[in-house]
């Protein structure tokens, strides 16, 4: 196991990817679309602003990703009720439908990877104390 946090979550973030990948393959997504759709699906009617950061994606390029998400019908983008600057997004109830097949798929991805984090943290805990 890497000694540095950050290739250590880049590895894991790489695992979970290839792990939805043929799931995300089925439903023509990509992992940018996933991530904008996951972020939806744990807080919907998020400002473009807001899910921008939350599915961690520049601005200029989620509103590609949502724009196609929107063609798809897999999202819905509206105006704001109360500010009629602002748009806000959420998914359509196929894509709430998709959305929970793949966050289910990923929580088991990252169940196995708690489990095989668990086992590599209590490894090294037991060679550390044998030392």
């Amino acid at each position: 196991m890497p000694s540095s946090l950050l290739l250590l979550l880049k590895q894991t973030e790489r695992r979970i990817e290839t792990g939805l990948q043929p799931l995300l393959d089925e439903f023509g997504l990509s992992i940018e679309q996933w991530r904008v759709m996951s972020a939806l699906h744990e807080e919907p009617g998020q400002p473009m602003s807001v899910l921008a950061e939350a599915a961690v994606l520049p601005a200029a390029s989620l509103t590609r990703h949502v724009d196609k998400l929107v063609e798809r019908g897999l999202v819905l983008r509206r105006i704001h009720p109360d500010d009629k600057r602002r748009i806000v997004t959420a998914l359509s109830p196929v894509g709430a439908t998709v959305a929970d097949r793949i966050a289910t798929a990923q929580r088991e991805l990252e169940a196995e990877l708690a489990d095989y984090f668990q086992m590599e943290i209590h490894e090294r805990s037991g060679s550390a104390t044998q030392r």
